[in-house]
């Protein structure tokens, strides 16, 4: 089936759970850019299918590696003291997923490592920060997190802006952590309590 590869001009996002009959739209997001490899494995049906399978939580054994990518994403490792993830698609009016906004969930401590994605014809959009500003929102008031924590690049202004947007405040810095093109980069760290206040980022609205 073929699919446009920007949205539809007018189209209003909004958030629902992944489902498996998103690897398709997985698929053309990762190949949207070249840097989306930062985001995990995943070139071909077969791939996305799994990919989308471990955030489902149907194949543990097969766990994206999300990290960081230039412009909108953050940095971490999904399989770092996870117990089950919490992955909401970016919808646009036809239903077909752009985005992704995931939490990685330790259980016994209540916490989350919390990243996020968008295709690249959706960036620039507001869509990134109204999301993840949705999903961090949910995840403390109704999803049993009591911390949120992210990390993004020193050279990614962009997702600096959503972490600010969707409530997270700065923490500290993990230095030369990542290597990238031969170049050592800095990670930030924020973090996001319950007890913080919300961000006035306007949310979007959630399907269940």
């Amino acid at each position: 089936m073929s699919h446009s590869h920007e949205p539809e001009p007018g189209t209003h996002p909004r958030l629902r759970r992944l489902r498996a009959g998103d690897a398709d739209a997985v698929l053309a997001a990762f190949a949207s850019c070249p840097e989306m490899i930062r985001q995990g494995n995943v070139t071909d049906a077969a791939s996305a299918a799994r990919y989308v399978a471990a955030l489902i939580n149907e194949d543990s054994s097969a766990d994206p590696e999300t990290t960081d990518e230039p412009a909108t994403e953050t940095a971490g490792d999904t399989t770092d003291a996870c117990d089950d993830k919490d992955a909401f698609a970016v919808v646009d009016d036809n239903d077909r997923l752009w985005g992704l906004v995931g939490i990685n969930r330790d259980a016994a401590n209540k916490v989350g490592w919390f990243w996020y994605w968008m295709h690249a014809a959706t960036r620039k959009r507001g869509w990134t920060s109204q999301a993840a500003a949705t999903v961090a929102n949910w995840a403390l008031d109704h999803g049993g997190y009591e911390r949120l924590e992210l990390g993004y690049r020193a050279n990614n202004p962009g997702s600096q802006r959503v972490a600010a947007l969707s409530g997270f405040i700065p923490e500290g810095v993990e230095r030369k952590k990542f290597l990238v093109k031969g170049e050592r980069i800095d990670v930030h760290l924020s973090g996001r309590l319950v007890t913080d206040p919300a961000p006035e980022t306007t949310e979007l609205d959630i399907t269940w």
